[in-house]
């Protein structure tokens, strides 16, 4: 199986998503969900384009390259998702601290999880699900769950909301706009800075807020 959907993927490389779904046929929908699953799940998925993945996915389920219905594509990658980041919180759990305490620098390395960590500082354990927004840092969220002390309950929680609301928004953002001739190709360009922007405007209140309250006299 695995072999098939690795042979699936064209020779254009994973950074072409269009070329990626439309080339591998029938195991389109398949090789989606590998990906999804890759971006968290093994800790090499700060390259891969999820957003633009999923956004094309929209687009091609309309027009029936991809040929499974929404309510089964969504579901798949919400799936897919989920089980990524819980073998990301794992694979922290486990093994973290011994990864990447032995690096100073560099995507794998003491100073990547310290930078996510600040993330959940800042957002609590809502930040497994607003992570899962933001390109790079969720690939790192799960594990710097997994290395510090969020309780494996709590982070599944977390992780479940996040990847079905990350699927459908922008499954069904690619599936909307697809009826649209040209929104739908800048839309696809832009799409990382559009959902970046969309998580900015959610919790700058909540950051304003909290920036207030610590300025205050006790």
């Amino acid at each position: 199986m695995g072999s098939i959907i690795l042979a699936a993927v064209p020779a254009s490389g994973l950074l072409d998503p269009q070329a990626v779904i439309s080339g591998a046929g029938v195991w389109g929908l398949a090789v989606v969900c590998a990906i999804v699953f890759a971006e968290t799940g093994l800790l090499v998925g700060f390259f891969l384009p999820g957003d633009t993945l999923l956004f094309f996915t929209g687009v091609l389920a309309l027009s029936g390259v991809i040929s499974q219905p929404l309510w089964i594509v969504v579901p798949a990658i919400a799936l897919s998702a989920a089980l990524g980041d819980q073998l990301g919180y794992v694979i922290g759990r486990r093994s973290g601290p011994r990864i990447f305490d032995r690096r100073e620098s560099g995507l794998f390395s003491r100073k990547s999880v310290k930078r996510t960590q600040g993330f959940f500082d800042r957002f609590g354990p809502a930040a497994v699900t607003v992570a899962r927004f933001v390109p790079v840092v969720r690939t790192f969220a799960p594990v710097a769950a997994g290395v510090g002390t969020m309780p494996r309950r709590l982070f599944t929680m977390f992780n479940l909301v996040g990847a079905a609301v990350w699927s459908s928004a922008v499954v069904l953002l690619g599936f909307g706009l697809a009826h649209i001739p040209g929104v739908a190709d800048f839309a696809a360009r832009y799409i990382d800075l559009i959902l970046i922007g969309i998580v900015v405007a959610s919790v700058l209140p909540l950051l304003v807020k909290a920036v207030i309250g610590r300025q205050r006299p006790a």
